[in-house]
């Protein structure tokens, strides 16, 4: 989608390339393409109804009408607004870990412009959410978003990679994640407001913790 165009899969095509992404993203989760062609060829139905939840919302028919892109062209000024704003945080995020909102692959296995957007969406406001939630990009960090994010849109993407995650998990980090992030990750995502339904850009000059707030966003809290 976008870029590089979608391409049309019969079923058993389908299950093929979401067996072969899951199978290769087990064994290197830090292949993005993999994981993007997981949450598409196994997130139709979950991306139909978020879909169907943005056109009900006010802000959410306005993104679907827009279509913005988290690209640089469009995010940069973050990196000029003041310290205390929702922007300015996403940019030191995005800064401290020489990441770039340009690096997201297109979307390629939607059957429709309008659920590949969604798709698309849904991968480019990730960042955001570590921002929002305070969540660092380690495994435990990673794996407890994806806890949040299938409380938000119940992809099966997001649990196949909390199953893969914990099972890279040591000792340490395995009872750190089911007797601390996951309980709070659980709580966060079904508290949150539809996350999917906001225009983070046009609040990017707000004060974090305010949009915190309205948004019933539970940053995730020091571990014991």
């Amino acid at each position: 989608m976008l870029e590089g165009g979608r391409v049309k899969l019969k079923g058993w095509q389908q299950a093929a390339v979401a067996f072969g992404s899951a199978f290769g993203a087990l064994l290197d989760p830090k292949r993005a393409d993999l994981i993007a062609a997981l949450g598409e060829t196994t997130g139709k139905p979950a991306f139909v109804k978020v879909l169907q939840r943005m056109k009900l919302s006010p802000e959410g028919r306005t993104i679907l009408l827009d279509r913005p892109r988290v690209i640089s062209a469009n995010v940069g000024h973050a990196w000029d607004l003041p310290e205390n704003t929702f922007g300015a945080a996403y940019a030191r995020f995005m800064g401290s870990r020489n990441f770039s909102p340009d690096d997201r692959p297109p979307v390629r296995f939607m059957e429709t412009e309008e659920l590949a957007y969604v798709a698309m969406r849904a991968r480019e406001v990730h960042d955001f959410w570590h921002t929002l939630f305070d969540l660092p990009t380690n495994l435990i960090g990673e794996s407890s978003l994806k806890v949040i994010e299938f409380e938000q849109m119940l992809l099966p993407m997001c649990m196949l990679s909390v199953i893969g995650g914990t099972v890279r998990f040591n000792q340490k980090q395995r009872a750190l994640f089911f007797q601390h992030y996951l309980p709070w990750a659980t709580q966060a995502g079904m508290q949150s407001t539809d996350l999917m339904c906001i225009y983070y850009e046009r609040h990017f000059h707000e004060d974090l913790e305010d949009v915190r707030r309205r948004w019933g966003i539970i940053p995730a809290p020091t571990p014991f």
